[in-house]
């Protein structure tokens, strides 16, 4: 039993005998390889990635699933040489803290007007704004997986008024659930902070844009954390412009980096992130690929598999 590792930001993340030392305290008996140290193919019972070359990858006659780390699948879920075994993502099952406080921090942010009050303070000027109560502030969550139940859960706690908008209905949901097309509208309307945190497909590519800023109330704030393909750009500009939008805060932007002739980088309404909303640790992945593998190896299936013909 063999686990290739490709990718999963060895040198940002951790060093590769941090993988290896930390896979070897918790399965002691799944041997590591890593990219492009591959060995003998057919050993290889495992395959852990993020960004993967399938071109550059072997054919691996026993694998039995794959792990992926990326936030979404639709860089390479169609590629013509991905193997046909299960593909599972490697994540938390109660969500990731660093992307709770993410979400946190924004929402807050854009609640308490903090970008108004940074532009007064580089004026010079002693501003005070009406001060909104959290009751009076309703968010809405586009998408309701691991990662946005968690703070929607906080943001419940502290007061506000929070619902979701998913693909199908979520009758054991925490909180009010839109589903499907005909909701979206109802669902942006009672949306004064929309959180994007869909996955990309060709449902979601670009479902911020005027027609959905249109509907959303006047003044209202959009945090994006999903992909950066979701916004329209040109249409997000004009909807600050014009005042139907207030502010804008992105950590996922198209392309990536941001190029330096983007207007969002000094429009005076938006937040640029360079998609540094959570970082795992080389334990949190290393733990989840071994809760998979005793799953799979006990008879059972992947954790939270990627259903490829959806995309997530």
């Amino acid at each position: 039993m063999a686990l290739l590792i490709y990718g999963l930001d060895i040198d940002e993340v951790g060093s590769a005998q941090g993988w290896r030392d930390t896979l070897a305290e918790l399965l002691p008996e799944l041997e590591v390889r890593i990219f492009p140290d591959i060995g003998d193919p057919s050993g290889i019972t495992y395959l852990a990635f993020m960004h993967p070359d399938f071109d550059a990858i072997p054919p691996l006659p026993n694998l039995k699933a794959m792990f992926s780390r990326s936030a979404g699948v639709e860089s390479f879920v169609h590629h013509p040489k991905m193997p046909e075994v299960p593909l599972g993502k490697i994540e938390p099952s109660g969500g990731d803290p660093m992307m709770t406080e993410y979400v946190l921090m924004h929402v807050l942010r854009l609640h308490r007007e903090m970008p108004l009050y940074q532009q007064a303070q580089a004026r010079r000027e002693w501003l005070r704004r009406p001060i909104m109560r959290p009751e009076a502030r309703r968010i809405g969550f586009l998408g309701f997986g691991l990662m946005a139940r968690a703070p929607a859960l906080v943001l419940t706690s502290l007061g506000f008024p929070v619902s979701a908008w998913v693909r199908s209905p979520r009758p054991e949901a925490e909180i009010p659930i839109f589903h499907g097309s005909d909701q979206l509208e109802p669902f942006l309307r009672q949306t004064d902070i929309a959180v994007c945190l869909l996955p990309l497909t060709r449902e979601t590519e670009g479902i911020l844009c005027a027609r959905t800023f249109a509907l959303m109330p006047r003044g209202a704030m959009v945090v994006n954390l999903g992909r950066g393909r979701h916004v329209v750009d040109a249409d997000l500009v004009a909807a600050l412009d014009s005042g139907q939008l207030s502010h804008a805060a992105l950590d996922a932007l198209y392309p990536e980096p941001l190029p330096p002739d983007s207007p969002l980088w000094l429009h005076p309404k938006v937040t640029v992130m360079p998609h540094v909303a959570r970082r795992p640790t080389v334990r949190q992945l290393v733990t989840e690929i071994v809760a998979n593998i005793g799953s799979i190896e006990a008879g059972g299936g992947l954790l939270q598999e990627v259903d490829k013909a959806m995309g997530y």
